[in-house]
Order: C-alpha cells, then sequence, then structure tokens
C-alpha cells in the first residue's frame, strides 16, 4: 500500500521510495527498493538501505513482493489503428470464413449510423476454406453498405461494391483486383476515402483506448509508425498532442515519407517526428504476397511480390536524411527487399561518409528474410532492426503461413534473431499493433521460444531488446534500465518465481543461483502465466495503477 504525505510545495521535485519487492537494475541484482526524485531515479539498493531515505520522502509504496522493471517500449506501432480495432470490427479470432461473415453482419446491423463501416484482422490462411470473402459475400452480409476490412497485415483489404463506388477511377488503379482482396495503390485509395470519415471525436477516441490498454500492459512508450500511406497529418499531429496532454505513455513518432532535401526534412521535422521512417515501403507483406522476394512465392510460382523502392531510391533518402540529421528508415520484409535496403544505405555511405550513416542509427522495420550478406550489412551499416517476433509465433512453423508462401526450407531461415545479436546488430522489438496485439511478456516469450530453435535469444536479451533497445532506436542510450538518474520509466508486476536463465543454454536449464549476479526475470515457459501489471509510471508520472490500490 501507499503512505502518502501531504503534497510538497510546487517547487520542490516529489520523491517516491518503492520497497519491498523486486528491482530489475543492473545497478545492482539484489536490489529490493528504488528511490524516483521527480521524472528520474534516484538510487537504487537493498531493503535495509531504505530506511534511511523513508522520512525524507513523499510517499512510500509497499510492493509486498512485486517486481519492477523498467517500462516496455513497443518500437512499432500504428496507434489509431490499433484503437480502432479494440473498439470497433476486429476479426482476430474469427475461426472460419462463415463466422467472419456473421461477425460482420452482427456488426453492421449494431452500427446503422456510420457512414462507411471499419474493420480488421482476417487472415484466410487460417481458415478451413481457404480464401477471404467474396465482394458479393460481404455486399450480402452489409446490406450494401460501404466496408473497408483490412487482412491482418495491413497490406491488403477487402471491400463491399459501395466503397469502390465511392473512389472515382479505382478500378484502373495498380493493384485494383475484380474479386480479390487490393493491394498497392488501389489499397491505399480505398484506405483514405475510409478514413477520411472517421470523425475527430472517434479518432481522438481510438488513440485514448490504445495509449490506455499500452499502459495496462506496462509499455510506457510506443513508436507510432505513421505517413502519408497509412494515415493522415491531423492523425500523427492529433495523437502527438493527445499524448503531450494526457501524460499517458510516451508516443515517439515516425513519418514515413521520401526526403530528397533539407526543406522535406524541416516540413517532417515540424510534424512533430524523429524520423522520415517507419513505414517506407520498400515492399509489401508475405501474407498479401507482396513482400518483394528474389525467387518466386512457392503458392504463387510466376510472382515474387512488389518493390515499391529500388536501391538508388533508398540511397537518396538515407543520404538527404544524414545531411539533414534525421533518422531514415524504411519498412523491408522480402529478401530482394533487404538487398535493396542494404545496397542503397552502402551507397548513401559512400556518399555523404560511413561514420555519418552510423552515428543516424537509420533503422528497418520488419526484417524477415535476412541472409548472412544482409545481416553483415545491418552491422557494418549500423542499421536498428526493429523487429516482431509475435510473428513467428503466429505464422511460422513448418506448417504456418510463412511454409505456405516460401516452403519449408526458405520459411525456416525467417527471424533469425540470433544470428542478429552475434553480428552486433542493434535489435528493438514491437508488435505492429494491430497486426498483432500490444503483449510486451509475449513478445518476449516468442523471442526466446523461436519456432526455429537456432533463431531463439535469451530472456534476458529479449527483455533488453523490448527496454532499452527503444530508447537506442531513436538515440537514447541513458534510458530503459534502472539506474540512478535515468528516467522514471517502469512497471510494477505480480508475477512468480524470478529465474536467471543458464548463460549456455537458450531455454531447457535455468538457474535461481543468486551467485549469478544476474536480475531474474519471471518463468516464460509457454503455457504457463505471463506477469500482470499493477502499474505503470512514466516521466515520474503513474499512467496506470497505482500499485496495490
Amino acid at each position: 500500500m501507499s503512505e502518502r504525505t501531504p503534497d510538497p510545495a510546487p517547487s520542490r521535485t516529489r520523491t517516491v521510495l518503492l520497497r519491498g519487492g523486486e528491482v530489475h537494475s543492473p545497478a545492482d541484482p539484489f536490489a529490493t527498493a528504488m528511490v524516483v526524485e521527480g521524472d528520474r531515479i534516484a538510487w537504487v539498493g537493498e531493503e535495509g538501505a531504505a530506511d534511511s531515505f523513508a522520512d525524507g520522502v513523499d510517499e512510500v509504496v509497499r510492493l509486498d513482493g512485486a517486481l519492477v522493471t523498467p517500462a516496455f517500449t513497443d518500437a512499432h506501432v500504428h496507434t489509431t489503428a490499433t484503437g480502432l480495432a479494440l473498439t470497433g470490427l476486429d476479426l482476430a479470432g474469427a475461426a472460419t470464413l462463415a463466422d467472419a461473415l456473421a461477425r460482420i453482419r452482427a456488426y453492421a446491423e449494431a452500427r446503422p449510423a456510420d457512414r462507411i463501416l471499419l474493420g480488421h484482422g482476417w487472415d484466410a490462411s487460417a481458415w478451413p476454406e481457404g480464401r477471404p470473402p467474396s465482394r458479393a459475400e460481404l455486399d450480402a452480409a452489409t446490406g450494401g453498405r460501404p466496408l473497408y476490412l483490412t487482412r491482418v497485415d495491413v497490406h491488403s483489404a477487402v471491400v463491399t461494391t459501395a466503397l469502390l463506388d465511392l473512389v472515382p477511377g479505382i478500378r484502373d488503379q495498380p493493384g485494383y483486383h475484380p474479386d480479390a482482396p487490393l493491394t498497392g495503390d488501389a489499397h491505399h485509395a480505398v484506405r483514405r476515402a475510409a478514413h477520411a470519415t472517421v470523425t475527430p471525436a472517434q479518432r481522438a477516441e481510438a488513440q485514448a483506448a490504445a495509449l490506455a490498454r499500452a499502459a495496462s500492459l506496462g509499455i510506457g512508450t510506443v513508436h507510432e509508425c505513421a505517413g502519408p500511406e497509412i494515415s493522415g497529418e491531423d492523425d500523427f499531429t492529433g495523437l502527438l498532442a493527445l499524448a503531450r496532454e494526457a501524460h499517458g505513455p510516451r508516443v515517439v513518432g515516425y513519418w514515413a515519407e521520401a526526403v530528397a532535401s533539407a526543406k522535406d526534412a524541416e516540413r517532417i521535422r515540424g510534424l512533430g517526428a524523429i524520423g522520415a521512417a517507419g513505414d517506407l515501403f520498400v515492399d509489401g507483406s508475405l501474407g498479401s504476397h507482396t513482400a518483394h522476394l528474389h525467387a518466386p512465392y512457392a503458392d504463387a510460382p510466376s510472382h515474387t511480390g512488389t518493390a515499391h523502392l529500388d536501391a538508388d531510391a533508398v540511397a537518396a533518402h538515407v543520404a538527404a536524411c544524414t545531411e539533414a540529421g534525421l533518422q531514415a528508415g524504411f519498412h523491408a520484409i522480402g529478401d530482394a527487399a533487404l538487398s535493396s535496403v542494404v545496397d542503397g544505405v552502402r551507397a548513401a555511405a559512400e556518399r555523404v561518409g560511413l561514420d555519418r550513416v552510423r552515428a543516424a542509427r537509420h533503422r528497418v522495420e520488419h526484417a524477415e528474410m535476412l541472409t548472412e550478406a544482409t545481416i553483415a550489412g545491418f552491422a557494418d551499416l549500423a542499421l536498428t532492426a526493429s523487429v516482431q517476433p509475435a510473428f513467428d509465433a503466429a505464422w511460422g512453423g513448418t506448417d504456418g503461413m510463412y511454409a505456405a508462401r516460401l516452403g519449408a526450407e526458405r520459411a525456416r531461415a525467417l527471424n533469425p534473431y540470433a544470428a542478429l545479436l552475434r553480428a552486433g546488430v542493434p535489435i528493438a522489438l514491437g508488435s505492429d499493433s494491430p497486426v498483432t496485439p500490444l503483449d510486451p511478456w509475449g513478445t518476449v516469450r516468442a523471442a526466446v521460444f523461436h519456432r526455429t530453435r537456432a533463431h531463439s535469444i535469451s530472456a534476458r536479451a529479449a527483455f533488453t531488446a523490448h527496454t532499452r533497445g527503444g530508447w537506442r532506436a531513436v538515440g537514447r542510450d541513458d534510458a530503459g534500465v534502472l539506474v540512478p538518474g535515468a528516467p522514471a520509466d517502469y512497471a510494477v508486476w505480480r508475477t512468480g518465481e524470478l529465474i536467471v536463465q543458464a548463460p549456455d543454454e537458450r531455454v531447457e536449464r535455468w538457474s535461481t543461483d543468486p551467485r549469478s549476479g544476474t536480475p531474474g526475470l519471471p518463468d516464460l515457459t509457454p503455457g504457463g502465466d505471463l506477469p500482470v501489471c499493477l502499474s505503470t509510471v512514466v516521466g515520474g508520472r503513474t499512467v496506470f495503477g497505482p500499485p496495490n490500490e
């Protein structure tokens, strides 16, 4: 429970002592207490030394054995889309095509005033019917109303005839298919038309819902990956303003638009973005057959995906951003797309200097089909890999979507996290929500228990990539860790026994020996309960909780 003294004078920094728990800190692997002064960590240590602080603090939080960790950073989020999925039609749980159509029908009947119906999350690869809903089926389920319904990867969508009729020239756009999911330019056109009907109030409600969910899961910071092909400028600037005003999780904004000049860079900075990065598409996704591959898809032998940017375009963007002091980045999934990124960044380094490119910490989102050559390129160019282990958990394995798209041999090579770490490539973990849900401990578990054992990483490495890694990806090396002087971004958890993974084993053997001198983490073995968040604090402010209410 918390013991509070009267609020201090406004000019005085408020101090809080947390005691009687387990504090995950490299400063003291046996720490059981922590002092916060204002928005910073002031002290971390053992319970016996905490008594010296007790009389001088404004609040004492008794942890009753709870675990305190740095707050998580989700390095890839689409906040408004996440909120719309939380508050609207979400087909992620639909088990069959018939189930999906029934949910669409019920949603349409419950929302008679919506000008356009919005939904997300279908995945036909998991349905026994093996196909998405046809346009005729959607027209019938909605009673002929406009519907925009994105696939789980958000790189294609099925729509009703009524929505097509609202978009002039849509049937002539690349990526239009008479009775199949829309991709490319056609998809972007219907998405703009659909999202234009979301009112500012609906948008703010969705954003607030997403940030509240993040806070309830111990997430203190999200990297918003926005851009002109994803969400509008009003959506982006509104989200950044909401995050500032609501004192919720921090939002770090990326705007995915190509930069050709210093003027372009300044305009993107003016939006509040820290980089021209995130989902600047070099290619699409594997699920939608739009990831760009060197060799054809196993289930589409004449198709190698879609290339949106080539190496020359990548080089031009990276060089311009580096010259302007702006972080650059790309969405790249297929092996051909990742080759274009590495070749392009290397060409930019030859143009503006390798040291300058390395110092900029440019980043690549997803980076799934890496090879030895592209991993070496990431390491040489100091590119950050912003990756999503839940992708492997959802679609990996011998009978998953990846194997269906690529064949088992190529699928086994996807998401090689261990190889990235061995090469010294910085990793930041995220969800790509709403593609996969906000779920930080589940994300750490997915990295530890990768479906391809050779790619799994230790719990400690995964946890670090999901906390400190997200901060490092935005150029901050002083955060994401509970040490004196670091930002007071932390979460309090109810959890079971803490354990330390044996250093020479991936997942089979665990140690509880305190002589390891390493802070423990929860047991993440599949099937077990994950930690439950009791409170989340960002910059010294409680955004979820408080603990022990």
